[in-house]
């Protein structure tokens, strides 16, 4: 069995040679926007400057790779926060983004852009919402997982 960590460096390297790859996600930490164990994602090579709001795969402090929301971007140093989080944030150097996060598709196959502006705007309200998300996510959790 091929390991994770090779998968995903292959995943990486075949983004860098500029093909979409399709990547499953586990975890809950993107919530509700993400499901984990249900929900791929595609990921690019990043064609144009990042921004507050995308979602990138990024190696973070420790080696780890996540999938999280660019929340702050100060010169070269990258703050990273998972929509499911409550506080916790990741940090990062540019350098470490290895993708952006263009589509995500659903278990049934639908893709749905993450640069709509429908996406966005949702985005930005769950951010702003972020005082409220133990509340918010405890009431996704009990109707829809």
């Amino acid at each position: 069995m091929v390991s994770d960590e090779v998968i995903l460096s292959e995943a990486i390297r075949l983004v860098n040679d500029g093909v979409a790859v399709t990547f499953p996600v586990n975890g809950r930490s993107m919530l509700p926007f993400i499901v984990g164990g249900r929900d791929s994602v595609i990921l690019e090579k990043p064609t144009e400057t990042l921004k507050v709001g995308d979602i990138v795969l990024a190696e973070v402090e420790g080696g780890r790779h996540v999938v999280h929301r660019i929340v702050k971007i100060e010169a070269e140093r990258v703050s990273l926060m998972g929509d499911g989080n409550l506080a916790g944030r990741e940090h990062c150097r540019v350098e470490q983004i290895k993708a952006k996060v263009a589509y995500v598709v659903s278990a049934s196959g639908k893709k749905s852009s993450l640069d709509s502006f429908r996406s966005r705007l949702f985005a930005k309200i769950w951010f702003e919402l972020l005082p409220f998300r133990r509340w918010l996510l405890a009431i996704y959790r009990r109707v829809f997982l």
